[in-house]
């Protein structure tokens, strides 16, 4: 499944753990925003991994659920790099 997952972490830290913790599902598309290829139980994974990480006071995570033919209709403006599913990522 493709999937968007967008966050706002309010400290430094905990958006530094988030971020490198995406890094091992997706590929980042914007400074808060990343694209990923997911199975469901990644996706379940990615989940419980980014709860423990953030403040529920405080921050946000956001994840939009694409099905293909979403996916296949992204509108891009400026500087135009379509993420591709990988064959696969070490997590």
């Amino acid at each position: 499944m493709f999937v968007i997952v967008s966050y706002d972490i309010k400290d430094d830290k905990r958006r530094n753990a988030v971020s490198d913790e995406l890094l091992n599902f997706g590929k980042r598309v914007q400074k808060s925003v990343f694209e990923c290829f997911l199975e469901e139980q990644q996706i379940v994974e990615l989940k419980s991994r980014l709860e423990l990480l953030i403040d529920p006071a405080e921050d946000h995570v956001r994840y939009y659920y694409l099905c293909k033919p979403d996916a296949e209709s992204l509108d891009l403006e400026g500087k135009n790099i379509v993420y591709k599913d990988e064959d696969y990522f070490m997590v």
